[in-house]
């Protein structure tokens, strides 16, 4: 009877200890997951909402010149638009080598965030003027109220075609950086995730403040947007090379560090330089 009761009490001991290192491999690949996809849901965040910020000052204009009608038709043809450039290019992404995927990728977004960077660093360093989202609201709505002495038919199509404009451009780049910062490791969801909740946050604010978005710091966040996409560049254009990063993934958070600084000093240098010669 004791050697039955010992075999059950161990079995259950057993039992205990196995149902403790399964909860333990769960959180912690819980923990690397969420690792993993931090730095994609924010990249896609912050760019996605850069974005959106500037799609929805024109469509704001638009209807706030020419009514709702024409900019919600326009926004919601360059929504379907972008739908199925999603679905005939998602299906294919599954049929290119990774390794090939990584390099182009990275490449394309190394090009696409040190293009925003550029300009950022220019934008604090005083040679280039600041975004201003008032100046490109007050810029497309003297334009639309200057073609009000067209006829109405024509005049809903100029409107419709600057909301619908406005959206696909601004949603192909979401596109991209969405495929971009999360198609190297299958992250795309995520990714896709971080840009849906930049939507969802321009939509609140729009409707709350109902005008342009112009207390949005857009010039500080594409300056942080331009870090973190050239951050990815060379990340995953160095996984496309098979280059061994120390670390995997949390590399990327040194990349972005690196950009930072090198930003922040190239700003400084080039501030310091204007003074001297303007002086």
């Amino acid at each position: 009877m004791t050697p039955a009761r010992t075999r059950r009490v161990g079995g259950s001991t057993a039992g205990g200890r196995v149902t403790k290192v399964a909860c333990m491999g769960k959180e912690a690949g819980d923990v690397t997951i969420w690792a993993t996809a931090a730095p994609a849901v924010s990249a896609s965040f912050l760019a996605s909402l850069v974005e959106m910020v500037e799609a929805f000052t024109i469509v704001f204009a638009v209807g706030s010149v020419r009514g709702w009608k024409p900019a919600l038709s326009g926004s919601l043809a360059a929504l379907l638009l972008l739908a199925i450039l999603i679905a005939v290019l998602g299906p294919g992404l599954g049929h290119i080598p990774l390794t090939v995927l990584q390099l182009v990728i990275g490449v394309l977004l190394l090009l696409f965030g040190l293009r925003w960077l550029r300009k950022a660093i220019l934008r604090a360093a005083g040679l280039l003027a600041l975004h201003d989202e008032a100046s490109v609201f007050a810029r497309e709505d003297s334009r639309l109220r200057a073609a009000m002495t067209r006829d109405e038919r024509q005049l809903d199509w100029i409107a419709g075609l600057a909301a619908f404009k406005a959206v696909t451009l601004e949603g192909i780049e979401v596109v991209f950086i969405v495929i971009a910062v999360g198609a190297g490791r299958g992250l795309v969801g995520w990714a896709a995730l971080g840009a849906f909740g930049a939507f969802l946050l321009v939509l609140a604010i729009g409707l709350a403040v109902r005008g342009p978005l112009t207390r949005v710091p857009e010039n500080a966040l594409k300056f942080i947007v331009g870090i973190m996409l050239s951050a990815f560049g060379v990340f995953w254009t160095g996984e496309g090379l098979s280059v061994g990063w120390p670390g995997g993934e949390a590399m990327i958070p040194l990349l972005v560090l690196l950009f930072l600084v090198t930003g922040l000093a190239a700003a400084g240098l080039l501030r310091a330089s204007e003074r001297k010669a303007a002086s």
